[in-house]
């Protein structure tokens, strides 16, 4: 086990995000984090945590001292990173409610190499996917439990059991079958701060494909299977969410969304007038191996010219790639393109006497390079049928790094001439653009997908930490490997949620973003509800985001849940200001005490003229505020 590890008892549903995002903070640097979520708990029931987590027999599985924190804010979440140190783990366990099941599931995750059986609501959870992590086993069952035997862990989760149904017969929480509060492994769930951050993200998105006078389009996630099913050997078709529908049909959740695109345009016959261009930001499904910043699930910015076959679409692509990256505080410092042509491999594999038809298969083993070696890529051609010599020449050549190195390597082979041309051209337009100095050369770049049949690049992490973070280049042929009658060149890049995610964390580049509300209506009682929402409902008209009290609060009370939804101002409905025809406002944004909150008495507004007097004072919703 770490080193360290940090429990987090977070007694609030809402902590739930918090508890992920801190986690991620820790990745690679050896803290196990325990977090603790518990629903509508009392500070009693948190502190039992902490303590079941002090006992020996969970102690000596640590293997290390256990920091432990009962959240009951941001402060005290920061005090238990502080104790822990610069240390970090993403590994996440959720316990039950109860002191005696958290005991037991803590135990257990630890280290035993069997889950008791769900005998109960707490056992149950221990038996989920959030307790059967990745958490290593221990030598022996009675090491991996503190000591304790399998048939202890089983007698404590029966009488776990029979505790939950007393509780039940009292009339407490009822034992019915416990379920997984997990997403499927390799998906997410978006909480309200990650959809925040989520659709802020996809503004960026959209705004830089404006910029460029693109233009947005969708497509049903569910495609026929055929659409995917090409050769060369894709990891890609192994990889899909494929089966036969209710009439029998082979159908796939989409992993790319080039091929929908080629279809769509298709489908437009000759009602097109090219070139065009698209760009849609798709949710993608393949069943790979999850690790960081590669889901089963992710969305994906696709841009794509379809119709032109001069390099200045590429340049075109490229400068939308960088403008993004720009508009985000990425610079050329902390990512770079690598550019290169399938047309200079299919020049080096004719001079190797490799045969036209392998020119796909190969260019998928090639891909794999970085991730797999010289070696094994050597191994895999050789696979292919591609001669050993031959396959160290073709692997060797993937290490030239400058386009005169790759001059010197073709000569004057005609397929490396055309490529040698184009490359020179993009990195002019580069130049032009203003973002030459995030281009480079570099011949192992060929990307796995088999239908590409020009430039390819790959946007990467400079510090080489992640991995790659978007990707894309020419593929004139696909359209006609569908059908088309005719050649339509084009082009496109796939720029996926997950990874650039992960860069912009790490760079502190993420908003802090709270929810855009800008007035809470609380009405003073009962009697002034229907006054209320009337006023919510004018406010609601003239653009601004309205909160109502839906319950009879008190001031203090009402102040508290307007902090808590991030209200900007509170709009009070009580029976003097009423009778006068005018409402209360008071600004929440100032930094004041409760008690001064509650002696401020706001300013009065006629209740006739309430969006008027409001954009006289300079009022404006929040949308508008900062231009959306």
């Amino acid at each position: 086990m770490a080193q360290q590890t940090l429990v987090l008892c977070t007694p609030d549903a809402v902590s739930r995000g918090v508890t992920f995002e801190i986690s991620s903070q820790f990745e690679k640097r050896g803290l196990t984090m325990v977090a603790c979520r518990m629903l509508r708990a009392t500070t009693a029931q948190a502190q039992a945590h902490v303590d079941c987590t002090k006992a020996g027999s969970v102690a000596q599985l640590t293997s290390g001292p256990a920091v432990a924190t009962v959240w009951q804010g941001a402060g005290a979440i920061a005090a238990g990173i502080e104790i822990a140190g610069a240390a970090g783990g993403s590994d996440l366990l959720s316990v039950s409610p109860s002191a005696a099941s958290a005991t037991l599931e803590i135990a257990v995750w630890f280290g035993a190499d069997e889950v008791p059986p769900p005998d109960s609501n707490g056992a149950a959870a221990a038996a989920s996917g959030s307790v059967a992590a990745s958490a290593p086993s221990a030598d022996g069952d009675a090491a991996a439990a503190g000591g304790k035997s399998k048939g202890q862990l089983k007698k404590e989760a029966a009488k776990a059991a029979k505790a939950a149904k007393k509780a039940e017969a009292k009339g407490g929480t009822p034992a019915g079958p416990a379920i997984s509060t997990e997403p499927p492994s390799g998906t997410r769930d978006f909480f309200p701060a990650e959809m925040r951050t989520r659709n802020w993200l996809f503004a960026k998105f959209r705004e830089t494909a404006r910029q460029l006078a693109f233009v947005e389009y969708d497509a049903p996630v569910l495609e026929a299977e055929q659409l995917y099913v090409r050769k060369g050997g894709e990891e890609i078709t192994q990889q899909m969410y494929n089966f036969t529908d209710k009439d029998g049909k082979a159908v796939s959740l989409r992993p790319e969304m080039t091929p929908t695109l080629a279809r769509m345009i298709l489908s437009l016959g000759g009602k097109v007038l090219l070139p065009v261009k698209w760009f849609s930001i798709p949710q993608c499904w393949r069943f790979e191996t999850v690790q960081r910043g590669r889901k089963r699930e992710h969305f994906q910015w696709n841009m794509d010219i379809v119709g032109e076959a001069s390099i200045a679409a590429e340049a075109e692509l490229l400068a939308g790639v960088t403008s993004f990256f720009k508009s985000v505080g990425v610079t050329s410092a902390d990512v770079g393109i690598k550019v290169n042509s399938r047309k200079v491999l299919a020049a080096i594999l004719k001079m190797y006497g490799i045969d036209d038809d392998k020119f796909e298969a190969v260019c998928v083993i090639v891909d794999k390079l970085d991730k797999i070696g010289p070696d094994e890529t050597v191994q895999l051609l050789r696979d292919a049928q591609v001669s050993d010599e031959a396959a160290r020449k073709i692997v060797a050549s993937l290490s030239l790094r400058s386009i005169g190195e790759l001059q010197e390597l073709v000569g004057e082979h005609p397929v490396a001439a055309d490529a040698m041309r184009e490359m020179k051209e993009l990195f002019a337009l580069a130049e032009a653009y203003g973002f030459g100095d995030w281009i480079l050369f570099d011949a192992s770049v060929v990307r796995g997908l088999a239908y590409y049949t020009g430039i390819v690049f790959e946007g990467f992490d400079r510090k080489g930490e992640l991995r790659a973070i978007c990707g894309g280049g020419r593929y004139d042929k696909l359209l006609s490997l569908y059908g088309s009658p005719t050649v339509v060149p084009a082009c496109g890049f796939g720029f996926g949620d997950c990874v650039i995610m992960e860069l912009l964390q790490e760079k502190g580049l993420l908003p802090h973003l709270e929810p855009e509300v800008d007035f809470v209506v609380c009405p003073f009682n009962a009697e002034m509800r229907l006054h209320a929402v009337q006023v919510a409902a004018t406010l609601r008209a003239a653009g601004y985001a309205v909160d109502v009290l839906l319950a009879n609060k008190r001031a203090d009370k009402a102040f508290s849940y307007a902090d808590r939804v991030s209200g900007r101002r509170m709009v009070f409905v009580a029976p003097d200001e009423w009778d006068k025809g005018s409402v209360r406002v008071k600004d929440l944004r100032l930094e004041r005490s409760e008690e001064e909150k509650l002696a401020d008495r706001g300013i009065e507004l006629p209740v006739a003229e309430l969006v008027a007097e409001l954009s006289r004072i300079g009022v404006a919703p929040q949308r508008e505020e900062r231009g959306a």
